[in-house]
């Protein structure tokens, strides 16, 4: 059942972990291209409310949060989960009146090991593009320096100090711990495991880093069980287990094989928080832009084909506006929606990049800015086709236009509409 966030609800932070002032460096550097500046802040908000309770051992109200970062409950809880999502937070609650949340924060990850990280790295580039993100490995690149040359002479603990029997003291102390991803839809092992040919792999090969990375690879290429299973046979060394490193790059193979070369991209992300609109819009329109910056124009896209999978050139077709052109989730599912309607259900490739030229050359980032640029172009269209045809020319609009939502009384086939895009992305 789930549990309603109040401004009432109390709150305390506690640590798991050492936290320097390098982290900060690093959340703001490579975490922050990818959950946003606010959860970046939250996090920061958390760390001070932190060291408050390790001195007064006071807890906090939401309220306090909402009056500090001046956002809503809404906004809070959003960043609170992209905290979750990205190892960063853990979320416990007691429930009572007020409920009691326990957050827990945990170690951001070294630049080293976010770089080895095949879903953050993949992430990070696609959010920040090849040059930003050549300069930020170059930032945190350790200068080499060549030993050979030199003989080492350091000395030895037992050389220094001597045995001494005394008391034992016993403390609880704290090391740097980073919380593991965790994901919803997991690899299934045991049909991983038994779908691989007899002998072809030690079943003790799957240790729990080497299972984590199968999930993680998974998850960034999108793969499922079966995919995978036919990566790992071409991944498993003469002695039947698995090469890492090769398992990487066979993952990265696959997936630009199947898209023409590409690496994985953000189709299956969403509207960043900050260009969002604000919460609290229950107008048709309010409701349907709420569509538009929750959904990923993959599960946009899928919808719209009955939640079947789209074909690999409709894919190709988001990966290209997403990657090449950089347009943003929302604004490419304003997109989709208003080609689809106009062109009878066909996404025409040069139609749409004709169309996403315009928008990118505009600036355009936002759901809202993308609809009525849309409405206005149509009725530019409308009366331009008007002058020199003299047939009629058909003045079909997507339902989100002004004058079709605006309407007090709509049609039943605008209902429909309205209800269907309504009901396959609410929570």
């Amino acid at each position: 059942m789930p549990i309603t966030l109040l401004p009432a609800d109390e709150y305390i932070v506690i640590q798991k972990t050492i936290l320097t002032e390098y982290d900060r460096k690093n959340l703001v550097s490579y975490y922050e291209p990818i959950i946003g500046s606010f959860a970046v802040s939250l996090y920061f908000t958390f760390w001070r409310d932190l060291e408050r309770y390790q001195k007064v051992k006071t807890s906090y109200s939401h309220h306090h949060l909402m009056t500090i970062l001046k956002a809503g409950l809404d906004q809070i809880k959003e960043s609170r989960k992209a905290l979750e999502a990205m190892g960063l937070l853990r979320t416990y609650v007691e429930v009572g009146e007020p409920n009691h949340y326990v957050y827990e924060l945990y170690s951001p990850m070294s630049p080293k090991e976010f770089f080895a990280n095949p879903i953050f790295n993949v992430v990070l580039y696609n959010n920040i593009g090849a040059s930003e993100y050549e300069l930020l490995k170059k930032e945190y690149a350790y200068p080499s320096f060549s030993l050979k040359e030199y003989q080492e002479i350091t000395t030895s603990f037992d050389h220094v100090f001597s045995s001494y029997c005394g008391e034992n003291y016993a403390f609880e102390s704290f090391g740097r711990e980073v919380l593991p991803l965790q994901f919803e839809n997991q690899i299934d092992f045991d049909l991983l495991l038994s779908s691989l040919p007899k002998g072809i792999i030690n079943e003790k090969t799957f240790t729990k880093r080497t299972k984590e990375l199968i999930q993680q690879l998974s998850f960034i290429y999108n793969l499922d069980t079966l995919k995978m299973c036919e990566i790992l046979r071409l991944s498993v060394n003469e002695k039947g287990a698995i090469d890492k490193e090769n398992l990487r790059v066979q993952t990265r193979k696959y997936y630009q094989y199947n898209h023409q070369g590409k690496l994985p991209t953000l189709v299956y992300r969403t509207q960043p928080e900050y260009l969002r609109s604000p919460k609290g819009d229950t107008s048709k329109k309010g409701r349907i832009i709420e569509v538009f910056e929750t959904t990923s124009p993959y599960d946009f896209l899928k919808s719209k084909y009955k939640n079947t999978t789209p074909t690999s050139r409709d894919l190709r077709l988001l990966e290209n506006l997403i990657v090449d052109l950089e347009l943003k989730p929302a604004v490419v599912n304003v997109l989709i929606d208003y080609v689809l309607k106009k062109n009878n259900n066909k996404l025409n490739t040069a139609f749409v990049e004709t169309i996403a030229g315009q928008w990118k050359r505009l600036g355009i980032e936002t759901a809202k800015d993308a609809m009525e640029v849309a409405e206005k172009e149509h009725k530019k269209y409308v009366n331009k086709l008007s002058k020199v045809s003299s047939k009629p020319v058909s003045k079909e609009m997507p339902v989100w236009f002004d004058e079709t939502i605006g309407k007090e009384q709509m049609s039943e086939e605008e209902e429909s509409e309205l209800a269907s895009i309504l009901e396959k992305y609410k929570d």
